[in-house]
C-alpha cells in the first residue's frame, strides 16, 4: 500500500506543489499545497516539508472527483488542511476499495 512518504511532489505554475498517484484500482490522488491551496502555511514553498497540511482531491476511475472517501459533511470536491496523518489513512481508504 502507498502512503503520503511515496508522494512525489513537483512544482507548480501558481508557485506550490503537487503531487497526482494512480492506484491499482484505477482510483487516484490529488495533494496539492501552496498559496491558492487549502494548505499550511497557505503561502508557496518547494517541497512537501514546507508543508504541515494540504488540500487533497480523490478521482474516481473515470477521472471525476468523487466524495466517496470523505465525510458524510463534506459538500466540497476536496478536504483542505489535511495533515500526513489524514491523508496516510484516505490512502488507504482509496486503495482498499474493490
Amino acid at each position: 500500500m502507498k502512503t503520503f512518504r511515496d508522494l512525489v511532489f513537483h512544482k507548480n505554475g501558481t508557485g506550490g506543489i503537487n503531487s497526482r498517484t494512480d492506484f491499482d484500482n484505477g482510483f487516484s490522488i490529488s495533494v496539492i499545497a501552496g498559496g491558492l491551496a487549502y494548505s499550511m502555511p497557505r503561502e508557496n514553498g518547494d517541497s512537501p516539508d514546507d508543508f504541515e497540511a494540504f488540500e487533497v482531491a480523490v478521482f474516481s476511475p473515470d477521472g471525476d472527483f468523487t466524495r466517496e472517501f470523505f465525510p458524510e459533511d463534506t459538500n466540497d470536491d476536496v478536504l483542505g488542511w489535511q495533515d500526513r496523518g489524514e491523508i496516510n489513512t484516505l490512502m488507504l481508504l482509496v486503495q482498499s476499495k474493490v
